[in-house]
């Protein structure tokens, strides 16, 4: 593939891109992926922790079932924009909720943050917030239940979204921050005389920036038939529990449905990057 993504540590990372986060900016590379960045047994021990506390239902439910597609663990500024005051409220409350649920195990938002620190290129990495102080939501666990599908699509609080009262905005890039916590698993396939566990893509990022031009043939998920039409590369994301991955969210990129015996867990942050400026947000 001529274009693939930088992995597997932040080392290797940084050899071979000194600014990687400069990289993501421009999709020079579709992807930043570091292998292993938490432990998987981690992984599996906070998602019983959720599930014991409420906060999910480990079962994965057919989409007539009910079980909501998607249930979240955290604050999503897509989701409660339109009333400021009440998301940095509930941004408040997913704070207070974060600093005692990981206890006992490495805080895997701190990691999150810790990485994509070591990417900056001496920016300083800080949640995102107004400018009266108060702060977003550090990070949003999402669990996707069956049937769940992202088709292609981009995110940008300033340029797509238009959400101009938000101070995320004012950033000319923005990312992603993914950590898999759990895939689901999509049936049995036989190789080899073996059984094993086929996996869904993690999501499939195109060789693609938006443009308000491309607009429409998203709004009516018609962006498979310009992809083949105009022979745009694109890059599967496969990842295992554990393993984290940033990319540039103004690529078109799509998550196919979720089909299988466990629901897909992940961490994700947003990031707001611009390449003269000191600071780097996240938020959810």
């Amino acid at each position: 593939m001529s274009w693939a993504a930088a992995e597997p540590d932040v080392r290797t990372v940084l050899e071979a891109h000194p600014d990687p986060l400069a990289s993501l900016s421009r999709a020079d590379i579709p992807a930043i992926v570091l292998r292993g960045a938490y432990r998987a047994e981690h992984c599996a021990a906070l998602i019983d922790r959720f599930a014991q506390r409420g906060l999910m239902d480990s079962r994965l439910l057919d989409p007539g079932g009910a079980q909501p597609r998607r249930v979240d663990i955290g604050t999503s500024l897509s989701n409660r924009a339109a009333d400021k005051e009440a998301f940095l409220a509930h941004a408040q409350a997913t704070r207070s909720l974060f600093a005692a649920l990981f206890a006992g195990y490495p805080d895997p938002v701190r990691l999150v943050y810790d990485r994509l620190a070591e990417l900056a290129a001496g920016k300083r990495v800080t949640t995102a917030h107004e400018p009266d102080g108060r702060s977003y939501g550090p990070a949003i666990f999402r669990i996707h239940y069956a049937g769940h599908r992202y088709p292609p699509h981009v995110d940008h609080a300033g340029a797509h979204e238009r959400r101009l009262s938000y101070a995320v905005s004012r950033f000319a890039h923005q990312f992603a921050g993914v950590l898999c916590m759990q895939n689901s698993r999509s049936g049995a396939r036989r190789s080899g005389g073996r059984r094993s566990e086929g996996r869904i893509a993690q999501s499939i990022l195109h060789r693609c920036l938006w443009t308000p031009g491309l607009e429409p043939c998203l709004q009516q998920d018609r962006f498979a038939a310009y992809a083949e039409a105009n022979a745009i590369e694109r890059y599967r994301v496969d990842l295992q529990p554990g393993d984290l991955y940033f990319f540039n969210t103004r690529l078109v990129h799509e998550v196919p449905a979720l089909e299988g015996s466990a629901p897909r867990v992940v961490l994700a942050v947003f990031i707001g990057y611009s390449e003269g400026d000191p600071e780097v947000f996240v938020w959810s």
